[in-house]
């Protein structure tokens, strides 16, 4: 049996998790502005989860000192809010949130165009979600794990753009991370690995302008990308149902 394989009942707890994670992208995204400060960003997401009776799965986990993970144009993941990093216009902004509501979690991000883009910037950003989208797409029962990161590949490699094989989705639902892990890449060992229904987990494919390698800032948590480019990941908590797969970040209706 596959860990993160869930009940019929967890998916509504999974979908009541995953909502806040939605409403509370929705309720900042109007704020997401140059001026503001990435600190900023992080109180407002606290204060929503507080309101909200959740918690910030991402504050204190391992030590990480945010609500969520702010990750600015060459920033791959794991970005920490900072009362001194303003957004400037021609920013691209990814918001990574991971809520906990009645112990169960929803882990969501979304990327933000601050003001005037550039042309590249904005492609990296649409590609990546094109990539998210057409992954979802392909998920249902009996469908390989691989066959998630041979999606993403289609789509991504005609663009120029690299995916990060440096961080990865994963299973989630009663724990923030577990198995399994989800390459954003195909990787044959992951086709004998088949979804089954209730099993829940991530899709979140990071792609880097140029080179797909990171370096880490002294935090210990930044990673960059080690020549500058931009870089852009979208990400959605999925569950597999019998007849295909529900995305539990988005709101519900």
């Amino acid at each position: 049996m596959l860990p993160s394989v869930y009940a019929p009942k967890d998916f509504k707890r999974l979908r009541a998790a995953g909502d806040i994670v939605a409403r509370c992208f929705d309720f900042i995204s109007p704020q997401i502005r140059a001026g503001i400060s990435t600190g900023d960003i992080d109180r407002m997401v606290a204060g929503f989860l507080r309101e909200n009776d959740a918690k910030s799965s991402s504050f204190g986990y391992h030590g990480f000192p945010g609500h969520c993970c702010t990750s600015r144009n060459d920033v791959i993941v794991h970005g920490i809010p900072r009362d001194d990093e303003f957004l400037q216009d021609g920013d691209i902004l990814n918001i990574d949130l991971t809520a906990e509501y009645k112990g169960f979690h929803g882990d969501s991000s979304r990327m933000f165009l601050i003001g005037d883009v550039k042309q590249n910037s904005r492609k990296i950003v649409q590609v990546c979600e094109d990539a998210l989208n057409s992954a979802i797409a392909v998920c249902a029962p009996g469908v390989p794990l691989s066959e998630i990161g041979r999606t993403i590949e289609a789509i991504v490699k005609p663009s120029g753009f690299s995916i990060s094989q440096d961080f990865i989705g994963h299973g989630i639902g009663k724990v923030m991370h577990d198995d399994p892990q989800i390459y954003h890449w195909y990787d044959k060992k992951f086709d004998k690995i088949k979804m089954v229904p209730g099993l829940v987990f991530t899709i979140e494919p990071i792609l880097c302008e140029r080179s797909n390698k990171c370096k880490f800032d002294e935090d210990g948590w930044t990673a960059r990308t080690v020549d500058g480019g931009m870089s852009a990941q979208w990400e959605h908590t999925i569950g597999i149902t019998e007849d295909g797969a529900i995305i539990f970040t988005e709101r519900m209706e």
